[in-house]
């Protein structure tokens, strides 16, 4: 059951790449905070249709509470602020930044949950981080290291990225992970509307069928979909293992960004990518553990 979550999240990570261009091209008829709104409403409103038939129990007392400050941290307070900080400093510094997103998510894991991290594991992150340093041509002089305040505020919005799995994780034995997910959807809506819900409504109108499939597939595919399977993983396995294929995404925007941007590739990407993918090798795969030595007679006795 592992193994087969693990080769979910590998193919998840590689949707939520695509996201990046996705809200480039939204970026055309809505604003940052209308896509956002929008998205996450189309997957509550998903969810709340399907909810008589979403497995497991529903969240109550201060699961309940706590799956709604899940969907405020998360969905709103998280989303908004990798908007500002990417908004303040450039796209490739934003790639670099996020590369951070596994290692903190996983300290966060050993402080909160107890989570004990292998060594292997450790070296598989640094690996991962080198990989998407070389990716994106940290050496280059025409590479932008943005202010330290855009750098902060996008790295702020990791703590609330990772509060979705350190929360969510204890609650996993109580309630069902979709119903824990919907739970959280419904409370960010209501605050995502409060923050911009007039100014969405309003360029609703002039967003054409593209735009609608293109918010379709975020809201089904890598909100409802992508975030349930999230949370079955991480009940099966430590979170600091599923952080580590969070790493996919910046492989899977090597082409991406190739076909939809025009990048012209360079060697760089193609030692970040084995970089990445030899910390990946290194962190996810069960390695055999060396038989114990035995002993070379029977104790006395």
């Amino acid at each position: 059951m592992r193994g087969r979550h693990l080769y979910l999240l590998l193919v998840f990570n590689v949707f939520w790449a695509a996201t990046m261009p996705a809200n480039k091209a939204l970026g055309a008829y809505l604003s940052a905070g209308g896509i956002v709104t929008l998205r996450f409403a189309l997957a509550a409103g998903i969810l709340a249709a399907l909810w008589p038939w979403l497995p497991g129990p529903s969240p109550r007392g201060w699961d309940l509470a706590r799956s709604a400050v899940i969907g405020v941290l998360v969905f709103v307070v998280g989303q908004r602020l990798q908007v500002l900080g990417n908004a303040l400093g450039s796209a490739g510094n934003s790639v670099v930044l996020m590369a951070l997103e596994p290692l903190l998510c996983s300290v966060l894991a050993a402080v909160f949950l107890r989570e004990h991290i292998p060594a292997r594991r450790w070296l598989g992150f640094v690996l991962g981080m080198a990989g998407v340093g070389l990716l994106n041509g940290v050496w280059r002089a025409d590479f932008q290291w943005v202010s330290l305040a855009a750098s902060l505020i996008f790295v702020s919005s990791f703590f609330c990225e990772s509060s979705y799995s350190i929360l969510s994780k204890p609650m996993l034995a109580r309630a069902g992970p979709a119903r824990i997910l919907a739970v959280a959807l419904f409370a960010a809506v209501l605050a995502n509307l409060a923050v911009d819900g007039r100014q969405t409504l309003g360029a609703v109108a002039r967003l054409p069928a593209t735009g609608w499939l293109l918010l379709a597939f975020m809201a089904v595919v890598c909100t409802v979909l992508g975030y349930t399977v999230w949370l079955l993983a991480i009940r099966e396995m430590d979170v600091n293992l599923a952080a580590l294929t969070i790493f996919v995404q910046p492989i899977a925007g090597v082409p991406m960004a190739m076909i939809w941007v025009g990048e012209t590739p360079h060697w760089g990407q193609l030692w970040g990518c084995l970089a990445i993918m030899g910390g990946m090798l290194l962190g996810l795969v069960r390695w055999p553990e060396k038989p114990a030595a035995k002993a070379d007679h029977e104790p006395a006795g």
